[in-house]
């Protein structure tokens, strides 16, 4: 993972705690007061949710396009050099089998 993508992790994260922790602390001021007030609290705990699953669904988007272009990398390259692809699957699967029969 690289640095870049390792901050806008953390970065999301970060995002998400603080607005979920902002929503509970909406919801319990609401629960503890009545009309025109509990409501205001309500939506903006409404809103602040809102947020934090569009920015789950932005990170999902970009997840998926990284895994898209690593496999069209990954493609290309078997297309490019089968070889050395069939190598390195060779050399994988036979590093696996010696450890797994090892147990």
């Amino acid at each position: 993972m690289t640095i870049h993508s390792q901050d806008a992790k953390d970065k999301l994260i970060d995002s998400v705690k603080h607005s979920l922790t902002d929503a509970e602390d909406l919801l319990r001021e609401a629960a503890a007061s009545t009309g025109d007030r509990a409501a205001e609290l309500r939506e903006r705990a409404l809103h602040s949710l809102k947020r934090t699953r569009e920015a789950l669904y932005d990170a999902q988007d970009a997840l998926v396009e990284r895994g898209r272009k690593a496999a069209r990398v990954t493609d290309d390259y078997v297309h490019d050099k089968p070889w050395q692809a069939i190598a390195a699957v060779g050399l994988t699967g036979l590093l696996l089998g010696l450890l797994l029969g090892r147990r």
